[in-house]
């Protein structure tokens, strides 16, 4: 039974962190921003708005706060699922944005 409870956990933070990230991505094209290259969460974080290519606002205040809700449920899904299983369903999830929104959102080249 604690098997399949750990299962469900693990399968609910995931759809959470999948639903913020996917809407980080979202905000991140609106404001042509290229949030996986080094550096460019933390000048949002910063509030800096120069890493935008199209000036949006509001958009960019949602950016913001997005990208803060994504660490808050980070941080809780990893006191559920331990740190290597989070960071495995992260992974997962760039890789899956990277899949749908391509070089858009930045980030190291595949090889």
């Amino acid at each position: 039974m604690s098997d399949k409870s750990s299962e469900l956990g693990a399968e609910w933070w995931a759809k959470n962190l999948v639903e913020v990230d996917r809407e980080i991505a979202r905000l991140a094209t609106i404001c042509n921003v290229r949030i996986l290259d080094p550096g460019v969460i933390e000048r949002v974080l910063r509030n800096d708005a120069s890493v935008c290519g199209s000036q949006n606002p509001i958009a960019f205040k949602k950016l913001r706060s997005a990208l803060t809700m994504h660490y808050h449920v980070r941080d809780k899904a990893m006191g559920a699922l331990g740190e290597a299983g989070t960071a495995r369903v992260v992974a997962e999830i760039v890789e899956s944005l990277r899949q749908r929104f391509g070089a858009r959102l930045g980030g190291p080249p595949t090889s």
